[in-house]
C-alpha cells in the first residue's frame, strides 16, 4: 500500500507497480470512504485506451459492487472529462477514471471524481489513502450491479449544445495521438459543422511507442497538415482527452498560455468573469483581465485547485500551461473536449493567428517554456527546503525583487521575468519554467535555473 500515493491528479506508476491487488485496494478504500460520507447509489468506472485499462476498470466495478454500490461502465474508453461530466449530469456518488493521462503507454493510473464532477482535492485524496486495504466484500445478496452503457452520446450532445457554434466552412485538422478523444473531439467538430482531417484516430495502446502528449516535438505531422493544407486550425488532444494542443498555420504549435488569453478575449466578447491560473501560467492571462476590468487568481499547480478556486470565485474560465481548461457552466474541472469545440468556434469567427497577433500588439509578446530536472520522490521536499536557503538575490544577470512561495519558488526578477522552480505531482522530476519577452532571454532563465536547482538533487 506505500507504493499508492496520490499526486496533483490521480495515482500513476509503471505498470510493475500498477497492479490488479493494488487498484482493487484503490477500490475498497473509495467505496469505503464513501461508504463513511454517508453516500450511496451509483459510482461511474471509465478507462482509457491503454492496453489494460479496460481490465482495471473492471477490478474497480467488482469491488464497489461487492462493497454494496451499482456500477456504471463504458461500452468503450472515454476521455476523463466524459466520466467527470456524467458523474456530475447523473447526480452520482462519485467516479474513477483508470487513466495515466499523457504518461507513456508503460504507466497507468487511476483518478477520483467526487460527486458534482469537479477533482478530488488534497483531503478527498488523502483520506482515500488512509482507507486502502484489501476488498472486504459484504454477503452477496447485498452486491451491486455493473451496467455497460453508452456515455458518449449523452456527453456529446450536451457539448455540442453548450458551445452552439456553426462550423461550416471550417477546416480542422484534429490529431487524437491515438486516445480516447479519437471518435468523440472529432465527432462533436463534426455535429458543428466543421470539416475534419483526422490523424491518429485508431486505438493504438502503444501510442505509436511515444508519450500521448501535445507537445510542440509530438505533434510535427498536425503542423506538417496544418501549414501545408488548407486548415484553418489543428487541434489535439492527450491521452484521456482532457488536455488540449492547439496549431495554426502561422505559428505552428501554439502556446498554450497565448492560447489561455486568447480564448479568454474571445469570451469576453459576450461574457463577464474573472480568470483563474496557476501560477505556472504565464502573466499575459491577466493582461487580458485587466484590459477588460476582470481580475485573475493564482493557484498552486493541479487542475483541482483551479476548480476550487472557479466555483469559489464563479471564474469565466481555468485553466494551466500544460493546456488543461475549463469553462464556467459546463464541467468544474478540465476538458480537452470542449475545449476544442470552443477553440474552433474562436476559429470560425476570426481566424486565430489574426487574433494572437492582435493580442500580442496590445499587450506585448510572451515567451515561456519549461525544463524538468530527474528528482526522486523522496528528495523532493528536501530539494525545495534546500533551496529555501539557497535563493540569490541575482539570477541570470538581474536582481531578484521578490519571491512567490504559492507552490515551489517563483522568482521575480528586475526585468520583468520570472524563474519557477516545483516539484512535479506526476513524475520523479522538478519543473523549472520561465517567462520573459524573447525566447533567447527564457533559455538564459533555464539554464540559470539548472544551474540552481540541479547542484541540491
Amino acid at each position: 500500500m506505500e507504493e499508492i500515493s496520490f499526486g496533483t491528479d490521480g495515482w500513476r506508476a509503471t505498470l510493475e507497480t500498477f497492479t490488479d491487488r493494488r487498484v482493487r485496494a484503490v477500490g475498497q478504500a473509495v467505496a469505503t470512504y464513501l461508504r463513511e460520507e454517508g453516500a450511496g447509489g451509483t459510482v461511474a468506472v471509465g478507462y482509457d485506451a491503454r492496453e489494460h485499462s479496460r481490465g482495471f476498470a473492471e477490478e474497480l466495478a467488482r469491488v464497489l459492487c461487492a462493497n454494496g454500490f451499482d456500477a456504471l461502465v463504458p461500452q468503450r474508453d472515454v476521455p476523463t472529462p466524459v466520466l467527470a461530466w456524467t458523474v456530475r449530469d447523473r447526480e452520482l456518488a462519485g467516479g474513477l477514471m483508470v487513466t495515466a493521462s499523457h504518461n507513456p503507454p508503460e504507466y497507468n493510473g487511476v483518478k477520483f471524481v467526487p460527486a458534482g464532477g469537479a477533482p478530488a482535492s488534497a483531503d478527498v485524496t488523502d483520506a482515500i489513502e488512509s482507507r486502502l486495504a484489501p476488498p472486504d466484500p459484504l454477503p452477496e445478496a447485498e452486491y451491486g450491479t455493473v451496467t455497460e452503457t453508452d456515455l458518449l452520446t449523452p456527453y456529446v450532445d450536451h457539448a455540442r449544445s453548450f458551445v452552439d457554434a456553426d462550423l461550416g466552412g471550417l477546416q480542422v485538422v484534429y490529431d487524437a495521438m491515438h486516445g480516447s478523444g479519437r471518435g468523440v473531439t472529432d465527432r462533436v467538430l463534426d455535429a458543428a459543422g466543421a470539416d475534419v482531417e483526422r490523424l491518429r484516430c485508431d486505438r493504438d495502446p502503444t501510442f505509436g511507442g511515444e508519450s500521448p502528449e501535445p507537445s510542440a516535438e509530438r505533434l510535427g505531422r498536425l503542423r506538417e497538415r496544418v501549414r501545408s493544407g488548407e486548415a484553418d486550425v489543428g487541434i489535439a488532444n492527450d491521452g484521456d482527452a482532457d488536455r488540449i494542443g492547439v496549431v495554426t498555420p502561422g505559428r505552428g504549435v501554439l502556446d498554450a498560455s497565448l492560447f489561455f488569453a486568447t480564448v479568454y478575449e474571445f469570451l469576453l466578447g459576450a461574457h463577464d468573469g474573472a480568470a483563474v491560473r496557476t501560477v505556472s501560467t504565464s502573466s499575459i492571462v491577466d493582461r487580458v483581465a485587466d484590459a477588460h476590468g476582470e481580475l485573475v487568481y493564482e493557484t498552486p499547480v493541479g487542475f483541482k485547485y483551479v476548480a476550487a478556486k472557479m466555483q469559489e470565485r464563479d471564474a469565466l474560465v481555468g485553466g494551466e500551461e500544460s493546456g488543461g481548461f475549463g469553462i464556467r457552466g459546463h464541467l468544474p474541472n478540465k476538458d480537452g473536449v470542449v475545449t476544442a469545440l470552443l477553440a474552433a468556434a474562436a476559429a470560425a469567427d476570426r481566424p486565430f493567428d489574426e487574433r494572437v497577433d492582435t493580442l500580442e500588439g496590445t499587450h506585448g509578446e510572451v515567451h515561456q517554456d519549461r525544463v524538468s530536472v530527474d528528482c526522486p520522490d523522496d528528495r523532493k521536499a528536501g530539494v525545495v527546503a534546500d533551496l529555501d536557503g539557497a535563493l540569490p538575490d541575482e539570477l541570470a544577470g538581474e536582481a531578484v525583487e521578490r519571491v512567490n512561495d504559492v507552490d515551489g519558488f517563483k522568482i521575480f526578477l528586475a526585468d520583468g521575468t520570472w524563474l519557477l522552480v516545483r516539484p512535479s505531482g506526476t513524475e520523479p522530476k522538478l519543473r523549472v519554467y520561465a517567462e520573459a519577452t524573447s525566447a533567447d532571454r527564457v533559455e538564459e532563465l533555464l539554464a540559470a535555473g539548472r544551474e540552481l536547482v540541479e547542484p541540491l538533487v
